[in-house]
């Protein structure tokens, strides 16, 4: 049985609202609490140690210093700056495994890392669909032509009771969104020309030649982009983004075309 992947903080990106790029979660954490509190802070600020070397710290405030500790470096960072600066106010905010090899302990903020990111994946027969398309740009694809695909979706974010989501509400919700791709005619939405109250009419020059095709609305699927199997996998993404739990984080999307090829495109999800 395929597992699924361990998913680190290095495949998310974390920004907070003056944009910067941080490193973890727990910095993001860190950020968010400052501006709910309308504290100004500075992020990576820079100092000069006694023997000249210049390190930098995760938050500076008006108030004093804030370092997450995620690493053996840290630790010897933090002790540096306490020993450098014993006048200033110092945080350390970190998990027990770092953080307990640090004596001040009054200075410190533990944390441990629940919940925990996971990731499930749900591939299901109803998870299949019938469709035609053309790609005008790709030669032997620039004829209509149909395919039957499978799609199997993968769920990453932070789990509750340690379960990301109930496997019938995420097998309802995309066997939903997988409906309204189900015998559809998908096409780029440039090559509408015109329509009326029930027909589309596509029209394109490609390697075949001219095509003029009059298609019902109610068939016909119209894309931001080619009717790529990638751009379907972006599509899907879009579509069960807005359906999903605020704990979801990420959605990944394989689409199979065919025997032992497709595509599979994973995004995080922006609320």
């Amino acid at each position: 049985m395929a597992s699924s992947p361990t998913i680190l903080d290095s495949d998310f990106k974390y920004i907070d609202k003056k944009g910067n790029l941080l490193r973890t979660r727990t910095e993001l954490t860190v950020a968010q609490m400052l501006s709910f509190l309308e504290e100004e802070y500075q992020y990576n600020h820079k100092l000069t140690l006694k023997n000249g070397n210049e390190i930098t710290i995760d938050f500076k405030t008006k108030k004093g210093l804030i370092e997450v500790i995620d690493n053996e470096e840290d630790i010897e960072k933090y002790k540096q700056i306490k020993e450098d600066f014993p006048q200033d106010k110092i945080m350390a905010i970190g998990h027990p495994k770092y953080t307990a090899q640090i004596k001040e302990l009054q200075d410190l903020v533990y944390y441990d890392k629940t919940p925990q990111t996971g990731s499930i994946f749900l591939e299901d027969g109803s998870f299949s669909f019938d469709y035609a398309h053309i790609l005008p740009l790709v030669e032997k694809c620039s004829i209509l032509h149909g395919h039957t695909s499978s799609v199997m979706v993968e769920l990453v974010g932070q789990m509750k009771n340690n379960l990301l989501l109930d496997f019938g509400i995420a097998k309802k919700i995309i066997k939903e969104v997988v409906s309204v791709f189900d015998h559809k005619f998908f096409i780029n939405r440039k090559y509408l020309k015109k329509e009326d109250d029930s027909h589309y009419l596509i029209q394109f020059e490609g390697p075949k030649g001219m095509f003029k095709l009059q298609v019902p609305k109610n068939t016909t699927y119209l894309l931001e982009g080619e009717a790529t199997v990638e751009n379907l996998s972006t599509e899907i993404i879009q579509l069960l983004a807005p359906k999903m739990p605020s704990n979801i984080e990420a959605i990944g999307v394989y689409i199979y075309e065919g025997y032992n090829k497709g595509s599979h495109i994973i995004s995080n999800i922006s609320r």
